[in-house]
């Protein structure tokens, strides 16, 4: 499961887009660049969709292929983000007609092509997300696509009946089921604060509040996608403003590291042997053109400059590794 959000727009500016990855251990990821002015096409099925890239990429790609994305940004500040919708979607027949796109190539195309999630609307208007899973991936990727850019945010979903782009007006994102209900259950949850609840008295008693934080009592607090939209959008709600990028970007990594999963908390399977892992999490930051990454076997962020990437060529790269905390004397 994953959580989607953008966090509240700096006073400079600064707009950042935070996403966590949590999935079990099961994806081979790799980061990717995807170079500007190269010929494209989704191979899953023949004469699938074809496009040349006007923007250069970089994510997190899987399965050492250079096109397929779960998470990236472009040079124009536009990010895209594949999230896990298992019961609530429904991929589509090949219809043959040069429009037919695998899940996995979608990210690639969006954020090669557009600029703006307007241009995202029109661009998935030309898709038909084929029900073609290649050999190369082992399990199901039932998923929904979330695009962001400085003021807007739009998701891509695959209803039975067709796919559907929506708006999002909230600005967050988890998993199933579809938007509409998240949006309709967000009702249920409009009494939180950051205050305390006034002193009450009753039968000549006064009843205060016991310790700080009593205003969001009540705040869901599980794993579920449900739960994790809700929190994530009270977070976002009620977050101060930051003053600039490095507040912005900083905000966005300590509000990554609440939805943290600590290993062993979620399984998979029934005798633990599939546990849930928070396997990366990143930050688009759409205004200064960084992308920031964090993975599960080390703390340290490490940034990408797009404003000094190579985009000449595309490549996969190993996942970045730090040195962990580090010795301080004292």
């Amino acid at each position: 499961m994953c959580t989607n959000f953008k966090y509240p727009t700096a006073t400079d500016g600064t707009v950042c887009v935070g996403r966590t990855m949590e999935f079990p251990n099961l994806i081979p990821w790799e980061l990717g660049v995807l170079a500007v002015k190269q010929d494209a096409q989704s191979e899953v099925v023949p004469n699938g969709k074809k496009w040349n890239s006007n923007y250069g990429v970089v994510g997190f790609s899987a399965f050492s292929n250079q096109q397929w994305y779960a998470d990236a940004m472009n040079t124009a500040g536009l990010s895209a983000h594949a999230l896990y919708m298992p019961g609530y979607c429904t991929y589509y027949d090949p219809k043959n007609d040069g429009s037919d796109i695998g899940i996995m190539d979608v990210i690639a195309f969006i954020l090669g092509t557009c600029s703006t999630t307007t241009e995202a609307r029109a661009a998935l208007a030309t898709c038909n997300v084929v029900n073609v899973t290649p050999k190369q991936i082992p399990i199901p990727l039932p998923l929904h696509i979330v695009i962001h850019d400085k003021d807007s945010c739009v998701i891509a979903e695959f209803h039975p009946e067709g796919m559907q782009v929506v708006d999002n007006p909230v600005q967050v994102a988890t998993n199933s089921p579809y938007l509409d209900w998240h949006l309709t259950n967000v009702a249920n949850y409009l009494s939180f604060s950051p205050e305390n609840p006034a002193s009450i008295q009753v039968g000549g008693t006064t009843f205060a509040p016991s310790s700080q934080g009593q205003g969001f009592r009540g705040l869901p607090a599980d794993g579920t996608s449900p739960g994790r939209f809700i929190r994530v959008l009270t977070m976002v709600r009620f977050a101060k403003t930051p003053a600039d990028q490095a507040e912005a970007e900083l905000g966005t990594i300590r509000l990554l590291h609440s939805f943290d999963i600590v290993p062993g908390t979620v399984d998979e399977k029934p005798d633990g042997s599939e546990p849930e892992l928070t396997m990366w999490s990143t930050i688009s930051d759409l205004t200064a053109s960084r992308y920031l990454v964090n993975i599960y076997s080390d703390p340290q962020w490490f940034v990408i400059d797009l404003a000094t990437t190579d985009f000449s060529t595309s490549r996969n790269l190993p996942m970045p590794t730090g040195s962990g905390p580090q010795p301080l004397t004292v």
